[in-house]
Formats: structure tokens, C-alpha cells, sequence
């Protein structure tokens, strides 16, 4: 599937919908089935000063607590820069949630106000998995349908 074939499909499914929880996973069930990339897709969510929690999600179990100062999904939160990690065995501080993450895209989600609800986390089991453009691509999708919120 295409980005542009991705976000119609998710601007469909999600048409009128405000929670950002059914948001989280309608987005996490169609992102990661879009591509044979993608081996864990989620959401990790913000709780409190400078903590993730588990979200929605699809694939194998993933970590539920991430403090913004831990991990690529920390980084992404603490500095609300797009991480894309071609081998997370160089990034320091890489939590590994699961043994067989090799390359992972982490964007950081705000709702219209401006304020951080949390972060998408993809992992692939292959090294060197995500682009530019995949970033820039799901970066849109992310911002047009919680941009809203």
C-alpha cells in the first residue's frame, strides 16, 4: 500500500472520531499491516512529567514504561524530533524491548494545541529499514488526523 492509499484509508476509518485511544489504535492496526517492514508498530503514550506508557499497538509484546531520558522513543519525546535509528545497537541508550529490533522510526504525535500526546514507534527486524520519506510520510498522517484533536 501507498502513503497516499494509507492516509485515505485512515482519514475514512477515523472521520468524525476525537479519542485519541481509538485514534492510537486504528492507526497502529493500519500502519502496520500497510507494510511487511514493519515488525512492531505502537504508540507509547505521555502519563506524566517525562513518562511514556504503552499504548495501542500490533506485533509481540513491547516495553510498558519509558522515561523521556531512556530509549529512542525517550529521545523523540524529550527532543520532539523524528528519530530514524538505521542500527539500534549504535544508538546509546537503546532499550531493547525486543531481541529482535534491528532499525526503528520514532515520531513524535501532537494534537492541534500543540501539546505532546505521546510518540509512534515502528521497529523492523531488518537493519536499515526506513527512509526519509517513510518519516515524512506517516509525520503527515500523524499531524492531519491528531492535529485535529
Amino acid at each position: 500500500m501507498t502513503y497516499p492509499e494509507l492516509a485515505q484509508t485512515i482519514k475514512a476509518l477515523t472521520d468524525g472520531e476525537t479519542d485519541d485511544v481509538a485514534l492510537m489504535a486504528t492507526l497502529a492496526c493500519e500502519i502496520h499491516h500497510s507494510d511487511t517492514r514493519f515488525d512492531w508498530t505502537g504508540f507509547y503514550r505521555v502519563v506524566g512529567p517525562e513518562l511514556l506508557k504503552i499504548g495501542p499497538y500490533q506485533g509481540g509484546h513491547g516495553c510498558l514504561v519509558i522515561p523521556f531520558d531512556r530509549g529512542v522513543c525517550g529521545a523523540a519525546a524529550r527532543t520532539g524530533e523524528i528519530q530514524l535509528v538505521e542500527d539500534v545497537d549504535r544508538f546509546e541508550g537503546h532499550i531493547a524491548c525486543a531481541s529482535s529490533t534491528r532499525s526503528e522510526l520514532v515520531i513524535p504525535v501532537y494534537n492541534g494545541s500543540g501539546a505532546l500526546l505521546g510518540v509512534l514507534d515502528i521497529d523492523s527486524d531488518q537493519p536499515n529499514a526506513f527512509s526519509q520519506a517513510d518519516a515524512e510520510a506517516l509525520d503527515t498522517i500523524l499531524r492531519d488526523i491528531f492535529g485535529k484533536l
